[in-house]
């Protein structure tokens, strides 16, 4: 398999699916792939998939963040994002590399820390994706028990929380309550296709303030 892997090209915007990957085969292709690479993997119960993102997806998931961490800050709540940092379990047989992901209730307990071990520390408490060409397994956040999952697909923003085991789609964050952002983040990405990134997130934090005041 590692032979093949090696001579393996994914081009932007695609995927490979494996079948029967084995978890000690899961661990030696990350081993194999590296940390400083463009393509993400998603484990689940031994389908592993590979995928390597377009500009559209990298843009909307910089943009995404630049937002989310915009409204911690104004809320004053403490956070730590990590990107796409890999989070497997291997007695969930699961592994996933979201777009980005945030540690908020846990920040203190994630805080300087190099490696996460799930078996020990918990999942972030927030995890985006932005669908573009293949669609964010889900079933992988809930085993996994990541409390909060943010997907952007066909500049829709859905919110899911995490009840009894099952996401469910919400219309608020219970970290900002009352605060329309399935409506509003969507239309700050149409301004930064026509706008100046440092004008449409200098609008944006002032908007928050605004909500909060």
């Amino acid at each position: 398999m590692l032979l093949e892997l090696n001579r393996l090209e994914i081009p932007p915007g695609q995927r490979v699916l494996l079948r029967n990957v084995s978890w000690n085969e899961f661990e030696t292709i990350l081993e194999e792939l590296g940390e400083k690479r463009a393509a993400r993997v998603a484990y689940n119960r031994g389908m592993l998939e590979i995928m390597t993102p377009l500009p559209e997806h990298e843009r909307s998931k910089e943009n995404i963040s630049d937002f989310i961490k915009i409204l911690f800050e104004e809320f004053d709540i403490e956070f730590l994002p990590l990107g796409s940092t890999t989070f497997k379990n291997e007695s969930m047989s699961q592994g996933i590399e979201p777009d980005n992901c945030f540690y908020i209730q846990n920040e203190a307990a994630i805080r300087g820390k190099n490696r996460i071990d799930l078996n020990i520390e918990p999942p972030p408490d927030l995890a985006l994706e932005v669908d573009v060409t293949s669609r964010t397994n889900t079933k992988i956040y809930q085993t996994l028990g990541v409390p909060e999952l943010w997907r952007f697909d066909r500049d829709k923003l859905q919110i899911n929380i995490l009840r009894d085991g099952i996401y469910t789609e919400t219309e608020f964050s219970p970290y900002f309550p009352n605060i329309p952002l399935t409506q509003v983040i969507p239309e700050y990405l149409q301004k930064l296709k026509t706008e100046s990134r440092n004008k449409t997130m200098r609008e944006f934090r002032a908007w928050v303030k605004e909500q909060i005041s």
